[in-house]
């Protein structure tokens, strides 16, 4: 961009802070170092005025941007435009929108991952006042619902929704194995990180409390469908906690058989928040495909 431009706070962006702001609205062309360097500068104003980085901005203002030339200052290019693959759309309204995750997608980009969500938002919603923000995750092997926000009010307040439990999640597993507790049996361990980097793993025994609820909803003889609701959400939890009990989740390499073959068998249902229920089906076919009753079951866990 050659020359300076001048745009104004939408709605959707109000109550951000002005380096997310400029982050957002340069959409990766410009690191942030580039970034804080202009405000620091002084070559960023805001209704003509100097701000801070952390300034919080309200819909209306005016801010100035430099001319800029895409990449500057960076040392790894971005690349988004060249990301492969669709992105399915399960819900989507004024302020929130609900991505179908397939399995063995990431949630988001970093070290030798080109292709994620976040980059197909990216380039799905290209010129929107604010790019829709994932406000939470799911592991790369486990397919289902991921929520993003519309607008920077809608993502603090989905925020501070999934930091005080205010959300309901519900998962549906096939593990390996008869499952013997008694159906809506609380789950309760402490679990924490540990490992060589690069060979970590998530253990029971101490840490931080994670807790579960779950109930049987198909019984076969080597193996069990269940339903999940999440009351924590620890890294790798429903995993670990399966696999503690002998029961890992179909497909789960890291946790259970690691020279099981196929996708794992693990997928967010539903969710409550914000004054939305959701639901989404498993993309699983064959054996592995859920009855009626069973997601019926699945998704009455939500209201217990």
């Amino acid at each position: 961009m050659p020359e300076a431009q001048t745009v104004v706070v939408t709605r959707a962006e109000s109550g951000q802070k002005l380096l997310q702001f400029l982050e957002r609205r340069l959409t990766g062309e410009v690191p942030r170092s580039a970034i804080q360097k202009w405000i620091r500068t002084g070559q960023v104003r805001v209704d003509k005025g100097r701000k801070k980085p952390f300034d919080r901005l309200a819909e209306g203002q005016a801010v100035r941007i430099p001319p800029y030339t895409p990449g500057e200052d960076r040392s790894v290019p971005l690349g988004l435009g060249e990301q492969p693959g669709r992105l399915v759309i399960a819900f989507e309204d004024d302020e929130l929108l609900a991505v179908a995750k397939p399995a063995g997608l990431a949630a988001h980009g970093g070290d030798g991952v080109d292709d994620s969500v976040t980059a197909r938002l990216k380039a799905k919603y290209a010129g929107a006042d604010f790019m829709p923000t994932l406000a939470h995750r799911l592991d790369r092997d486990t397919s289902g619902l991921l929520l993003a926000a519309k607008s920077y009010e809608a993502l603090r307040r989905l925020n501070d929704l999934f930091a005080s439990g205010g959300v309901g999640k519900v998962y549906v597993a096939w593990v390996d194995g008869r499952w013997s507790e008694p159906d809506g049996a609380l789950l309760r361990d402490t679990m924490e990180k540990s490992g060589a980097p690069g060979r970590e793993k998530v253990r029971t025994g101490s840490g931080k409390d994670a807790l579960a609820r779950v109930t049987s909803l198909v019984r076969e003889k080597d193996r069990t469908l269940l339903g999940v609701r999440l009351l924590t959400g620890r890294t790798h939890q429903i995993r670990v906690q399966l696999a503690s009990r002998g029961n890992p989740v179909v497909g789960d390499r890291k946790y259970g058989d690691n020279k099981s073959r196929g996708s794992m068998r693990l997928h967010c249902y539903a969710m409550q928040a914000d004054g939305r229920t959701l639901n989404l089906k498993p993309a699983w076919t064959g054996k592995w495909a859920p009855d009626e009753d069973a997601l019926r079951a699945a998704l009455a866990l939500l209201f217990d």
